[in-house]
């Protein structure tokens, strides 16, 4: 079971089931997210999420075009979940919010066309320069 939550503890989250893939993105929507570096996210099954207490959601244009809805604390605004309308069987979670951020490491990198050119990849990992297919 993956539990986490936000920084100050006013939303926290359970998903009983088992991570599906974990990625390192650099879209641009991600890079905002990450205060100008990418996002580390682990996608799970959408419908084993139970959320304690009111996270805010915020709708924004992917790098993609696709809706894509971000889910953050109100009172600490700390980004915990990403979900979109194309793929509503998946929920995505910051791994930062996880209470075991070691959960599963990141297994590609992607949205690399849109990276700054002092980003850093790691060579082990493939690379992706847009969208990959979907994990599920």
């Amino acid at each position: 079971m993956a539990s986490g939550g936000c920084l100050c503890g006013a939303v926290r989250y359970q998903i009983p089931g088992e991570p599906i893939a974990a990625r390192t993105c650099w879209c641009r929507l991600c890079q905002y997210l990450g205060a100008g570096s990418g996002t580390v996210n682990v996608i799970f099954p959408a419908e084993e999420l139970i959320i304690t207490g009111d996270p805010r959601w915020r709708t924004d244009t992917a790098d993609s075009g696709a809706p894509a809805h971000r889910g953050f604390c109100g009172d600490c605004g700390t980004p915990i979940f990403s979900k979109s309308d194309a793929r509503p069987h998946l929920i995505v979670v910051r791994a930062g919010s996880l209470d075991d951020p070691d959960l599963l490491a990141p297994g590609a990198t992607i949205w690399t066309s849109t990276a700054p050119a002092w980003a850093v990849f790691d060579p082990a990992l493939p690379q992706v320069e847009r969208q990959p297919p979907p994990a599920a």
